[in-house]
C-alpha cells in the first residue's frame, strides 16, 4: 500500500513511540514478523518463521489500519506434529488452508472435547479455553489462517502473562458440551449460529441480491464470540457492488478467480488479482469491489470484528445501503465507466462474456432517486 500522507522524518520522530505498542512488542518477542499487508497473493505459500513457543511456524499479516482492532496470522503444523497447548483472553476464528488434523479443547474443570478437521473447515476457539491443534497426517504439513482480537486485549492489559495464563472458565462460551463442535447449527435469517463448519467451500448459502449480481450469502456467530464472519458467493461473469466499511475485514478467497478493486475516496481504483488462497484486507473506509472473471462461481470468506459493520438506526450495515440514501454502497448506475470497461476486457481475455444485464435491470427497478 502506498502511503500518500507522508511527512518529514523530524515530524515522524515525534510520534515514533506511539507507533509501537504492547501488541507489536509481543509479536516481536515471539520472534515473528508482522507483514504490513493489504494483499497476499496466496496464504498457502506465504513464507513463515519458526514459532518456538507454539512448536510450529507462523507469520502475522495485518496493517496499520487494523493493527489496533484485530489481526491475522498463518500457522503451519509439521507432519505428524502438534502445537503446544494454549489459552488466551481473546477470541480466535480459524480457517484450515491445507492438510488434515484435529483440535482438542478443554476448560479448568477438565471437560474435554475434540474434533477433526480438513482443508476448508471453519471454527472458533471459545474464549480462554485450553486448546491444542494436531496434524494427523505424517507426510505433509497442515496450515491454517486465524483472525483474532488480540491487539486491543494485549494493548489494554500490557501483560502477556495475564492474557495467556489467567484461570477462568467462561461457561457461557464453553461448558464442556460434548456436541459443541458438531457440524450444523441454527439458521436465523442470514445468520448461522454454529461453532464448526466442516466445509466452508461448499456450504449452502442463502440468496442475497442486495449486494448485487445475485449469488448467495451466509453470516456466522461462532463460539458465542463478539467477532463475526460471513461467506459471499457470486456467479460467473458478474461482480459485486463497491462498498466501504470500517477496518479489519480479512477477506480470503475460497473458490474461483478474479480480481478486486480498492481505493480511498477521491483516488483511482487499484487492482488486486486473486485466486484460491488470496488474502485481501481493505483499509478503513476504502471502497472495494470484487469481480469474477473465472469459469466457476467465486466465493470468499470474510473474518472480522464487529466494528467493521457501521450500521444505521435499524441495525443494517451501511455497506449494504446505497450512497443515494446515506449508505456506503455504490450503485451500478453510479460507478465509474472504467469499472465496466475493465471488467469486460478481463472477461474477453478469458474468453468469457459479462452476465450483468439482469443485475443492472434489477437495480434500475428499485433504484433510489439521486439527491
Amino acid at each position: 500500500m502506498t502511503d500518500t500522507a507522508l511527512v518529514s522524518d523530524e515530524m515522524a520522530r515525534k510520534f515514533a513511540t506511539e507507533k509501537d505498542s504492547p501488541y507489536t512488542r509481543w509479536v516481536a518477542g515471539e520472534g515473528l514478523d508482522i507483514l504490513p499487508a493489504i494483499y497476499v497473493r496466496n496464504l498457502r505459500t506465504v513464507e513463515l518463521k519458526p514459532w518456538a513457543r507454539r512448536g510450529g511456524s507462523a507469520v502475522f499479516l495485518n496493517h496499520d489500519a487494523s493493527r489496533t482492532s484485530n489481526d491475522s496470522y498463518v500457522m503451519e503444523i509439521p507432519p505428524a506434529g502438534e502445537l503446544a497447548p494454549r489459552r488466551q483472553l481473546f477470541e480466535e476464528m480459524i480457517l484450515v488452508l491445507s492438510g488434515n488434523g484435529a483440535t482438542e479443547v478443554w476448560n479448568d474443570k477438565g471437560q474435554r472435547v475434540s474434533f477433526e478437521w480438513r482443508a476448508g473447515a471453519l471454527f472458533a476457539i471459545p474464549l480462554n479455553t485450553w486448546h491444542r491443534h494436531y496434524n494427523t497426517a505424517g507426510d505433509a504439513p497442515a496450515r491454517y489462517v486465524a483472525v483474532t482480537n488480540a491487539p486491543p486485549v494485549i494493548n489494554l492489559y500490557e501483560d502477556p502473562q495475564f492474557v495467556f495464563d489467567t484461570p477462568h472458565d467462561f461457561a457461557g462460551r464453553f461448558d464442556g458440551e460434548p456436541d459443541y463442535f458438531a457440524d450444523g447449527g441454527e439458521q436465523d435469517g442470514l445468520l448461522l449460529r454454529t461453532n464448526f463448519v466442516a466445509d466452508a467451500v461448499n456450504l449452502p448459502l442463502i440468496s442475497a441480491a442486495e449486494r448485487g449480481a445475485g449469488g448467495g450469502h451466509i453470516r456466522f456467530a461462532l463460539a458465542n464470540g463478539s467477532m463475526n464472519s460471513h461467506i459471499s458467493q457470486f456467479p460467473v461473469g458478474t461482480y459485486k457492488k463497491a462498498h466501504a466499511h470500517g477496518p479489519g475485514a480479512y477477506v480470503i478467497i475460497l473458490s474461483g478467480e478474479g480480481y478486486s478493486l480498492m481505493w480511498a475516496e477521491g483516488e483511482e481504483p487499484r487492482r488486486y488479482d486473486w485466486e484460491v488462497g488470496t488474502l485481501i484486507v481493505p483499509p478503513n473506509m476504502w471502497y472495494h469491489q470484487h469481480f469474477n472473471t473465472g469459469s466457476t462461481p467465486a466465493r470468499y470468506l470474510a473474518l472480522k470484528h464487529e466494528g467493521v459493520a457501521i450500521r444505521n438506526g435499524q441495525g443494517v450495515p451501511k455497506a449494504w445501503i446505497s450512497r443515494r440514501v446515506g449508505g456506503h454502497q455504490i450503485d451500478y448506475a453510479d460507478e465509474s465507466p472504467v469499472v465496466r470497461a475493465m471488467f469486460d476486457d478481463a472477461l474477453r481475455r478469458n474468453g468469457a462474456e459479462p452476465r450483468m444485464d439482469e443485475a443492472y435491470a434489477a437495480e434500475l427497478a428499485t433504484l433510489p432517486p439521486t439527491s
